[in-house]
């Protein structure tokens, strides 16, 4: 017999917001929910559980996109302020960049 996860069951294996695996879904990245009766939809264990170590797999081959690092110095509260030289070169080269 099969083992089928309800939303809260799979939202413990996988942390992910429930409009993501929407997303994924609709897009074939995530397996897709089936329904056991009109009100209930699960999810099959043994596809999650492919579907985790696959990522994995893809992950340590750097196949996973990865969200680039945010900007610091763009931050509307607490901005980081870079060293005074590296400060002064950055603007240097923001003058010297044509347009």
């Amino acid at each position: 017999m099969r083992r089928t996860l309800r939303r809260n069951e799979l939202r413990l294996i996988v942390p992910l917001a429930d409009t993501t695996i929407y997303e994924m879904e609709r897009r074939g990245e995530f397996f897709r929910r089936f329904n056991l009766t009109p009100r209930c939809v699960v999810w099959d264990l043994t596809e999650v559980e492919a579907w985790i170590e696959q990522r994995r797999k893809d992950s340590d081959a750097r196949l996973v996109s990865v969200a680039p690092s945010p900007d610091v110095r763009l931050r509307r509260t607490r901005p980081v302020k870079l060293h005074p030289q590296i400060d002064r070169a950055e603007r240097y080269r923001e003058k010297v960049r044509p347009m």
